[in-house]
């Protein structure tokens, strides 16, 4: 009752923010808890209210893909401004603002030839000069970018452009998939989140603060026209949102794996596809009394043993995990990456196996030799914390499910729910469950290939394998994609080695989780982007109204 009463007020106050009269809170149930807003509500046919809270949340800075919108965590269409590239349907690269491109022999220049058609909102007319501005400026402007390869970008003439890069790197290509184009002339990091000008299908109208932003069509985008002309994006949380759709006033509204078992008349839910990975990270060195540049410790002497990495991935059954924690809204995962392209089903594994992921344990020397049900090495006991979020129920009920299975196996995991800066602190000596749903390859690179302890997320086990750093290295060197997926595959595992479950066995990856809609049934959205759940908008372009929706 207390959570319902929560609920119906932040959704009160949000209207009441926006300008609408609400009745007394004592009156408002449920059912109609945005029935009062005229602005909120799309009545139209061809208008659109949404609550996508996995495609964006509210960007704190703004609608400035230079400080994160469209490109940062999580890659989603920007709607204000133009991509080089978009995505099919399949997952596939096809031209958005890009005519055609070309890569030098050595991977380092990249050659990008444009449309010369496409005008900014104000007018004016977009041209390299623009794109080049983009990524220059992007230089140093945000990490999650991450434009630390690019030398710099040269417009050729008005309808070419060529990025210089210092070190060849075939997953250069996603940055020009997801990055925005701002306008050189039109723009200043401190007022162009809150007004921005783009060459997208929408322009941003209007910006309430912690409520929501309404966009409309750009009537001279020079692509194909959306056919809702009006979009009304709501930053609500997930239960407020399912709240809203109860009551009938949301279009669109993502929802928790809590709700998945749950229905609502006149909606359809959707689960798509994310290729979201969650899984646990093993830290990969022995415990010497080494620290990391911060002082953070290093090194976990249980973790260390390839046996009990490799007797946990073939003991743990992640169908029961599948079912049971996330209502098998998802699938199993093995490597990290299974659904994508460059994943390798040659380094995934046959999972829920107890007797041979004891026989493992027991020929690496780890016996029960006290019985108290923990096995033991040499003095040391198969025991290790694992730290996940305290704030994500799906990870601390994965965390729970996991430690439990490994009991059967005579391996103890001592939970730990934290913050993010404990965890962060604790990564190197500690199993931590992480989640993973970045679709640019060049992630594989950076969570595999060996580094320095440098305090960041990424390799959170410091693995290190030549190898596999090889392959790694030979993905980024290549000439074309084909030939980058066969060495980010073979990184995976490659009959003998490999950061999989097959080889080393790096991580414990368990499960991919869909991204959960619930969508009115008035609507058609056409065929989503492969892969993409977190982007729902991505093909806004194919999304229709089959019939006008019956508000209550």
């Amino acid at each position: 009752m207390v959570g319902a009463i929560v609920i119906i007020i932040a959704v009160i106050f949000i209207l009441m923010s926006a300008g609408k009269p609400v009745s007394s809170t004592s009156e408002v149930s449920d059912e109609s808890i945005l029935q009062s807003s005229d602005e909120l509500v799309s009545q139209g046919s061809d208008e659109l209210v949404v609550n996508v809270y996995g495609h964006t949340g509210e960007p704190e800075t703004g609608f400035d893909p230079l400080l994160g919108w469209g490109c940062g965590h999580v890659n989603f269409e920007p709607l204000v401004q133009s991509t080089l590239f978009k995505s099919a349907d399949n997952g596939s690269m096809i031209n958005d603002l890009a005519t055609s491109y070309s890569v030098s022999s050595d991977g380092k220049i990249w050659t990008v030839n444009i449309r010369d058609d496409a005008r900014f909102t104000d007018g004016e007319k977009l041209t390299a000069e623009d794109v080049a501005f983009t990524f220059n400026t992007a230089i140093g402007s945000n990490s999650e970018l991450d434009m630390s390869n690019l030398e710099k970008a040269t417009a050729i003439n008005d309808t070419a452009v060529k990025f210089e890069l210092k070190e060849p790197q075939s997953s250069f290509i996603w940055k020009l998939r997801y990055v925005g184009i701002v306008p050189e002339h039109a723009y200043g990091k401190e007022t162009y989140g809150s007004n921005p000008i783009g060459s997208g299908p929408y322009k941003l109208v209007q910006w309430d603060r912690s409520q929501q932003a309404i966009f409309e069509l750009n009537e001279d985008y020079y692509g194909e026209k959306p056919y809702f002309k009006k979009i009304t994006m709501l930053f609500l949380d997930k239960d407020t949102a399912f709240a809203a759709a109860k009551s009938g006033e949301v279009d669109i509204a993502e929802i928790e794996i809590s709700h998945a078992n749950q229905t609502i008349d006149g909606y359809n839910l959707v689960a798509l596809l994310a290729a979201r990975a969650l899984g646990v990270s093993f830290p990969m060195q022995n415990d010497t009394g080494k620290n990391s540049l911060k002082g953070d410790p290093i090194g976990n002497n249980v973790t260390a043993d390839i046996a009990i990495r490799k007797a946990l991935n073939i003991g743990i059954d992640r169908k029961a995990l599948l079912q049971g924690v996330i209502s098998g809204k998802g699938a199993v995962e093995y490597t990290g990456v299974d659904q994508r392209v460059y994943g390798n089903p040659e380094a995934r594994i046959n999972d829920s196996n107890l007797e041979e992921a004891i026989k493992i344990l027991e020929n690496a020397g780890w016996k029960d030799t006290d019985g108290d049900g923990i096995r033991e090495k040499d003095g040391t006991r198969a025991e290790f914390k694992l730290y996940y979020s305290s704030d994500d129920q799906t990870r601390q009920a994965l965390s729970v499910a996991v430690s439990e299975q490994a009991r059967k196996l005579g391996i103890k995991i001592d939970l730990v729910g934290a913050s993010w800066d404990e965890i962060y602190a604790n990564q190197y000596s500690s199993a931590v469950l992480y989640a993973y749903s970045n679709i640019d390859t060049f992630t594989l690179y950076l969570q595999y290939h060996s580094k320095v302890a440098d305090d960041t997320y990424k390799n959170p086990g410091l693995y290190n394998n030549p190898v596999v750093d090889g392959y790694l290295e030979a993905a980024l060197k290549s000439e074309g994609q084909d030939e980058a997926t066969k060495y980010w595959q073979l990184a995976a595992y490659d009959g003998n080695t490999g950061y999989g479950p097959a080889g080393d066995a790096t991580w414990l990856w368990l499960v991919t989780t869909d991204y959960l809609y619930m969508v009115d049934e008035t609507l058609d959205l056409g065929t989503p982007q492969r892969n993409s759940g977190a982007d729902i908008m991505g093909n806004i372009y194919e999304w229709k109204r089959v019939t006008q929706p019956a508000r209550h």
